[in-house]
């Protein structure tokens, strides 16, 4: 129970990474704000962490508007009484070269994976600022943060923006007590990513790296919960990768 009485928002947390995270907090003994644009989803979130005992509640929200963050935010102080933990969890994925990549898909990549993620930081950070402590894990990617791949510039570099966000929010805070952190997942087995392969591209992915298989979310949300927790007091700046040895080979 690293994370007893703490108060953790999680963006992105009807699916995927995000939902695991969600849960593994909870399970660590946080108070969970599952947040996204998806009710259903992140209402389906809650209900799972209710049931196994732990305790949440569901806040819609879209990380592109920033009047929507704010409300947010607010929410969890307000209504959970405080603000430990911030978990970036929300994006999306597109494939495409520059020249097949449309002004739309670029500028909502940007305004969901890096916008997103300042947003959320910043109306985070002045209540962390206030009481002296807070940690802020962020979602960058093996493949944006260390390297880049064929037809995917979007998505790569709004990953790499927040990985130098991420670096660049650890120097500017660590003094006032806020950590502030990245994990780079490999290919996880994720809603997301199967909506944009098919059966054969993953199984032909997921053997082209060293240890042979997609990631699964629940191994993303364990190092989460290292993050979040004291036992990563003098951890700030870090681009931990949970990737299979992805990046080891590059």
């Amino acid at each position: 129970m690293r994370l007893q009485s703490k108060i953790a928002l999680v963006t992105g947390a009807a699916s995927g990474i995000s939902r695991a995270v969600a849960l593994r907090f909870a399970s660590e003994g946080a108070v969970v704000m599952a947040a996204d644009n998806d009710v259903q989803g992140g209402m389906g979130t809650v209900d799972l962490i209710r049931a196994d005992g732990g305790r949440a509640e569901f806040a819609k929200l879209d990380v592109s508007q920033a009047e929507d963050v704010k409300r947010v935010v607010q929410s969890v102080i307000d209504g959970l009484g405080d603000l430990h933990i911030l978990f970036n969890g929300a994006g999306i994925l597109a494939y495409g070269t520059v020249v097949e990549t449309s002004e739309e898909t670029w500028a909502r990549m940007m305004a969901v994976n890096l916008t997103g993620t300042y947003l959320c930081c910043r109306a985070a950070l002045p209540h962390m600022i206030a009481r002296g402590r807070g940690s802020i894990i962020n979602v960058a990617s093996t493949t944006g943060a260390h390297d880049a791949c064929a037809r995917a510039v979007a998505y790569v570099a709004s990953k790499g923006g927040v990985t130098l966000l991420t670096r660049g929010m650890a120097i500017d805070h660590a003094r006032q007590g806020i950590r502030v952190n990245a994990i780079c997942p490999g290919p996880t087995d994720t809603p997301m990513l199967r909506g944009a392969k098919t059966r054969e591209e993953l199984e032909a992915f997921a053997l082209s790296f060293p240890m042979g298989r997609l990631g699964r979310p629940e191994e993303i949300a364990a190092a989460a919960a290292f993050l979040a927790s004291d036992d990563a007091s003098f951890v700030t700046g870090a681009m931990l990768y949970v990737d299979g040895g992805q990046a080891a080979e590059i």
